[in-house]
């Protein structure tokens, strides 16, 4: 079988469901056959093991581990689901606290164990600020370290069409930008049905109050239905990203990147993206007045959610981020 690279990528959380979805899909896409799964609980990493080694991918070298400093030393690669998942009744940002002290070690890891790591991709919740935590901790570069929001927008394009009773991919433009949580900006100017201007579709205020709602709530749908947080989607589109960062095919679902401009200061963010070999790069979004309105309040729920974790002294103040992260 022939892979996209020989290059180590480590799987962070790999006992976990997400972890072991993209631990296979991985392998299945043929990104690299040196993959090093690690989580601090062994009964289920060897279980995964176990279950990766039964698949009997052709040249694999999946290792396991639950020492940190074997899995991060030489790894060039890292996607992490390495936090408590969200429970029902729960939202992204009840899981702040806990999974950003995670999200600080994580990085430290990246820090002492593998500081020449080529790219980061992060997607335990809140994605924002984990992220966030997790490269001011790490002293990577910000275009080498990104977090998963493609699924707000997947979603988006679902629910548009089922409405409009059309393939999803005849359903483009449909993106959600800002955070990662129910304070998302949900944009539908760009957005076209097989084509068609969704302005020129038919659609009813209240329908698309409906759409934006099963977007905004897509997470904990999935949670109601199957009794836990979703687990295929973001593994698929977690190593989809960072296929894209091995030099595979361009990621351009929006992703969470860090942004410091003249309009939004010093937070992770979904924007319009592209992740390729060099990393992601953003532009900015284009929308009405009212979506770049819902966008502002977006970016301020996220700067909230920011200095918290700096009163929670979990990453320092802002103007001392460079004293850890001199790229920032």
């Amino acid at each position: 079988m022939k892979y996209l690279t020989n290059e180590k990528l480590v799987i962070v959380g790999a006992g976990g469901m997400i972890g072991s979805n993209m631990a296979q899909s991985v392998l299945m896409l043929g990104l690299t056959p040196n993959v090093c799964l690690y989580d601090i609980y062994e009964p289920g990493l060897k279980g995964v093991l176990g279950e990766i080694d039964h698949c009997a991918f052709e040249g694999a070298n999946v290792t396991a581990t639950i020492d940190p400093a074997e899995a991060f030393t030489g790894a060039k690669y890292i996607i992490s689901s390495g936090g408590a998942p969200r429970k029902e009744g729960m939202t992204r940002e009840d899981l702040l606290k806990g999974n950003c002290q995670i999200a600080a070690e994580f990085g430290d890891n990246i820090k002492k164990y593998c500081p020449d790591v080529k790219h980061v991709v992060v997607i335990f919740n809140p994605a924002d600020v984990t992220a966030l935590t997790a490269l001011i901790h790490s002293g990577l570069k910000p275009e080498q370290l990104t977090s998963l929001a493609a699924l707000d927008s997947t979603r988006l394009q679902e629910a548009l069409a089922q409405e409009f009773g059309v393939q999803q991919c005849k359903v483009t433009g449909a993106h959600t930008y800002g955070g990662h949580g129910e304070a998302m900006a949900v944009f539908a100017s760009q957005v076209k049905i097989d084509g068609k201007p969704l302005a020129e579709c038919g659609l009813s205020a209240e329908k698309w109050a409906d759409i934006k709602l099963r977007t905004v709530q897509g997470g904990s749908n999935i949670i109601k239905l199957r009794g836990r947080s979703s687990f295929q989607s973001p593994a698929y589109q977690a190593v989809k990203m960072i296929e894209a960062a091995m030099g595979g095919d361009k990621f351009t679902w929006p992703a969470g990147c860090y942004v410091n401009n003249a309009v939004f200061q010093n937070v992770m963010m979904a924007m319009p993206t592209t992740i390729d070999k060099n990393g992601v790069h953003f532009t900015a979004p284009k929308g009405t007045a009212e979506e770049m309105s819902d966008l502002k309040k977006s970016y301020e729920h996220l700067c909230k959610m920011r200095d918290e974790i700096v009163s929670l002294g979990i990453v320092p103040p802002v103007e001392e981020w460079k004293s850890m992260n001199p790229n920032l």
